[in-house]
């Protein structure tokens, strides 16, 4: 059987990266998918290593079983799933609200840094991570090429972490929330989530992998369905547009040196070569995210989260049905909206 070979990029949310666990676990089903590289901020990091640990340890099935324990410790070990809050039906997303005990301990960021809120930096991620993951066996033997963002606090750069300088402190610095966690030093330099610089960074892909296929997997809403009015509304979406500004700036990027590529008559450089074949992919739920509060990102109770992996698994069933055949072949994300 012919295989496809293709790339990921994963973004982050905090527990909405449910959702991108499901979309992987139906792909790692579709042996027809040869995945060569993974990108990851925050939750998308997470799930990228989770994945290359498992396939490194047991193949295909390997890393399916891995993304499902790592989750299931999610929803069972943290602190902030609150037990009343449940998966709700499509039709009732919008009603959704956070529990009670999150809001009071986001409120109390606002006035409170992390390292009051939590002097002793305890992270029960590091814990459950340390668990779970092999990271010197990822980097000896895993042959998926990974990039891992996080962002230099003195400078606000990026920093990408590749497959053979993974450690448990650059996974955790990527997944470090400024308002709920302590820096992550590495190397005497202090890093904050890779969202904050790429969400998920695009260009490692381009440049260091040879496939022509990127998937990217999308966590936040590209639309709101409604216009904030709240201090809270307007607060969670103006952070919803600095964590996907990064992903927006790289698209029209790609868009515009894709378009002048494609618009000369040679091909003479490697880059202009790659960018004349390169392929762009999307599977998201805008439908489903846009309806649900910020704050559900901090929801870790069973029901939600596994109502976002169904719900990932579901779209990433429908896009190989549609899409499938386009990958080697051309882009299904329309990349002239972004210019």
């Amino acid at each position: 059987m012919a295989t496809k070979l293709a790339t990921l990029a994963l973004q982050g949310g905090g527990t909405h990266g449910a959702f991108t666990w499901g979309v992987l676990d139906r792909l790692l089903e579709d042996e027809r998918i040869e995945i060569e590289g993974i990108s990851g901020a925050s939750a998308g990091a997470i799930n990228a290593v989770v994945l290359a640990h498992g396939l490194t340890a047991g193949g295909r099935e390997g890393a399916r079983q891995s993304l499902e324990a790592f989750w299931g410790s999610v929803a069972t070990t943290t602190s902030f799933g609150p037990a009343s809050a449940r998966w709700p039906e499509p039709t009732a997303l919008a009603a959704h609200s956070p529990d009670p005990a999150i809001k009071a301990y986001v409120s109390l960021a606002r006035y409170f840094s992390p390292y009051q809120l939590n002097p002793f930096n305890l992270n029960p991620l590091r814990d459950l991570l340390a668990a779970q993951v092999d990271f010197e066996r990822i980097r000896s033997d895993c042959d998926i090429k990974l990039f891992i963002a996080a962002t230099k606090v003195a400078t606000g750069r990026l920093r990408l972490f590749s497959t053979r300088e993974l450690t448990l402190e650059a996974l955790l610095a990527s997944a470090c929330i400024p308002s709920l966690s302590h820096s992550v030093e590495i190397d005497g330099e202090a890093y904050w989530d890779g969202g904050l610089t790429a969400n998920p960074p695009l260009r490692p892909l381009l440049y260091d992998c040879e496939a022509r296929d990127i998937l990217v997997v999308l966590l936040h809403p590209l639309h709101r369905l409604e216009v904030p009015s709240t201090a809270d509304e307007i607060a969670h979406r103006l952070t919803e547009i600095s964590f996907g500004s990064a992903l927006s700036g790289e698209l029209q990027g790609i868009a515009l040196a894709k378009k002048e590529a494609g618009s000369a008559l040679f091909s003479l450089g490697r880059l202009e070569r790659r960018l004349r074949r390169l392929n762009l992919h999307l599977i998201d739920a805008q439908d489903v995210m846009s309806r649900l509060n910020v704050l559900s990102r901090l929801n870790t109770h069973r029901d939600f989260i596994e109502g976002l992996r169904d719900e990932g698994r579901s779209r990433a069933d429908a896009w190989l049905k549609t899409n499938f055949r386009h990958i080697g072949a051309r882009s299904s994300l329309a990349l002239d909206e972004h210019l």
